[in-house]
């Protein structure tokens, strides 16, 4: 099921059914970083609480929604916008499950007095327990093949070391080749792999990024939302993973791209 709602995210939420929404995996319009056709005015503090309260309604018990977001520099300093939205969805009700970082490939010049802004938050919130967690274990052990280690068990506060389970572990137990990746996420910040269609909008988030999110927070047949739909990178990821997905998207320029991108892609073998 594919579901594009050409509206204000705001009006849009309200119209969805309560505990509905598995994942969420959006990129709202930070501080004004970019212009979206004149549309700037539609976003500010108000704005962004009232859609994390409204993703709180809307999302299952045991979902979680991915929040990936930056600052501007205003005035010789940054907003601290993120933390603020992070803080507030825990107002809301969220667990802060995880505060995760997208490291970018791509990025400005930096400014004389600070160095490369290479990063971004992807912030993972969580209703109650997340119910899915799939790992992605990609990243190889450059101690492949040896023994795991025991360690000195786990100290408590009063400071006295007890056993854990690492250390009762089988003792001929190798390493394998791959492990479970980090939270900093390095991720090739090139929007979408010969897509022409995504480079009309002016801020693509890389499909790898989605992709990995849904593969990681959530299952085949489940539904997924992106309530700031942009070009469509989250629902085409939707897509080929066979979830379900709800986009919402203000902008008819960019519904109209976004709606181009999902309903021709061809489901493809995955990413990873």
């Amino acid at each position: 099921m594919i579901k594009l709602i050409n509206d204000n995210a705001l009006v849009a939420l309200d119209n969805l059914e309560g505990n509905s929404v598995d994942l969420t995996v959006t990129s709202p319009p930070y501080d004004n970083l970019r212009t979206y056709n004149g549309n700037n005015d539609q976003w500010g503090e108000s704005v962004w609480k009232s859609v994390i309260k409204k993703l709180y309604t809307v999302t299952k018990e045991g979902g979680v929604v991915v929040w990936i977001v930056g600052d501007a520099t205003i005035k010789g300093s940054e907003t601290g916008t993120s933390f603020k939205q992070a803080l507030w969805a825990m107002e809301c009700g969220f667990n802060l499950h995880d505060t995760m970082i997208y490291q970018k490939t791509g990025f400005p010049f930096p400014m004389k007095n600070r160095y490369y802004q290479s990063f971004e938050y992807m912030f993972v919130l969580s209703k109650g327990i997340p119910q899915t967690v799939n790992q992605i274990s990609d990243r190889k052990n450059i101690y492949a093949g040896g023994k795991v280690a025991r360690n000195r068990g786990l100290r408590m506060k009063n400071g006295e070391v007890v056993e854990n389970s690492a250390n009762r572990i089988d003792k001929n137990r190798v390493i394998k080749d791959y492990g479970v990746r980090f939270n900093i996420w390095k991720v090739t910040s090139s929007s979408s792999k010969g897509d022409k269609l995504a480079l009309k909008h002016p801020a693509t988030f890389p499909e790898q990024l989605a992709h990995d999110h849904i593969l990681s927070w959530s299952n085949e047949g489940d539904t997924v939302l992106d309530c700031f739909m942009g070009s469509g990178t989250t629902g085409k990821m939707a897509k080929q993973l066979g979830r379900n997905f709800v986009g919402i998207e203000m902008d008819e320029t960019y519904f109209n791209i976004a709606k181009d991108r999902i309903e021709s892609h061809q489901i493809q073998a995955n990413l990873i």
